[in-house]
């Protein structure tokens, strides 16, 4: 009975927004829950997982911040959700798969931000060249394979959160292929049973609702990631091109309310999810302008050393023990491993880097740092 009336409201949503009675279904096939949508489901099953708990101790640029107020990964992730149903209630989409899909987007996330995920790629990809680390990809991973339920019937299944096709989707499309790219479709051809062989950042996702996701992800760092410098004395706000501050606004909420409002007004009753061509390439001109004095300064350099310098640590010594596997050494690095392989229950031919990356991958920043000391003996 309570099914049918969310069924029944979301007929009330735009022609172009996705449906779950439409949905291409979960990889193993469920009851339907009495109360919640499809998708209403899939956005609980991440809230409530482990690795999404995670995510409020990785970093987002700044890591090992003292200041409480730097925004971390999970704060980015919450924002990613705010506005991107504010622009899905607005244009009439389905607020529960956008909040599923933003919820979810960077649940695969190395610790130490996009520095431990070139480190992490660079680690893999050197023993297995057919192996990568994409946060995105891993996103779905964790979320196909790596995360658990409580409900133990599924756990040996090993389908982790079972959420349906549009939300894997979304999760593995939420980055775009460059900063040029404002204008956004619906891919409806894509081939569901390819999701972990298509190169997502190349092409466009399954929904307008993973559109909106993907488009606001970068809405909401870069205003946030000024205000961060700002705090950590990086930078001043008249470092910002005066040009852009006019366009876009002064504030990170300026931004983002110039923003959401364009989005609206030029997707409103079209098959797009987009933003004006002033405005899109004002945001291009910021990310870029983001990535000169922030992402690319010494400050943010040396933080990637010591990322670099951890993850690479850790990969060595946990590699050689997934290598030479032996329940009978107690020492600290083998027996944690031990203890993961355990719980995610790996196969004989699981290949060991893969396990070491898995496992890296699902630390904290201070979990990581904490393990590369006691490994180290520092």
């Amino acid at each position: 009975m309570w099914r049918d009336i969310r069924i029944e409201q979301e007929e009330l949503l735009s022609p172009l927004a996705a449906h779950s009675k439409d949905s291409l279904g979960r990889r193993l096939p469920e009851e339907p829950c009495k109360v919640r949508s499809d998708y209403e489901r899939d956005a609980d099953r991440i809230l409530y997982s482990e690795d999404f708990r995670r995510l409020r101790h990785k970093t987002q640029v700044f890591f090992n911040a003292k200041n409480d107020h730097i925004c971390t990964r999970m704060e980015h992730v919450l924002y990613v959700r705010a506005i991107s149903t504010t622009i899905g209630r607005t244009l009439g989409l389905n607020q529960d798969l956008i909040n599923a899909i933003a919820l979810g987007h960077d649940i695969g996330h190395a610790p130490f931000g996009h520095s431990g995920e070139r480190a992490l790629h660079n680690c893999i990809h050197k023993i297995n060249p057919a192996l990568s680390f994409r946060h995105e990809y891993h996103s779905l991973r964790v979320v196909d394979r790596l995360s658990t339920r409580i409900s133990r019937e599924k756990i040996h299944e090993r389908c982790g959160l079972n959420l349906t096709y549009e939300v894997r989707d979304g999760i593995v499309s939420h980055c775009g292929e460059n900063y040029d790219e404002y204008i956004l479709h619906a891919d409806k051809m894509k081939d569901p049973d390819k999701i972990y062989e298509t190169e997502h950042r190349k092409c466009m996702p399954y929904t307008l609702e993973a559109c909106v996701v993907r488009l606001v992800d970068k809405i909401a760092y870069v205003g946030r990631d000024i205000e961060d410098a700002i705090r950590a004395k990086l930078i001043d706000y008249k470092d910002i091109d005066p040009e852009i501050r006019r366009e876009l606004g002064a504030t990170n909420g300026e931004m983002i309310n110039t923003l959401v409002q364009d989005i609206i007004e030029n997707s409103y009753n079209t098959e797009y999810i987009r933003l004006s061509k002033a405005k899109g390439e004002a945001l291009r001109e910021m990310i870029m302008t983001n990535n000169k004095l922030i992402y690319q300064s010494a400050l943010i350099r040396r933080y990637e050393i010591n990322a670099k310098n951890a993850v690479e640590g850790l990969f060595e010594m946990l590699y050689e023990c997934a290598r030479n596997l032996d329940r009978k050494n107690k020492s600290k690095p083998m027996e944690r491993l031990i203890g993961f392989i355990d719980e995610k229950g790996y196969q004989e031919d699981e290949p060991p880097e893969q396990i070491v990356t898995d496992y890296i991958a699902g630390m904290t920043d201070a979990y990581a740092l904490q393990s590369f000391e006691d490994l180290y003996w520092i």
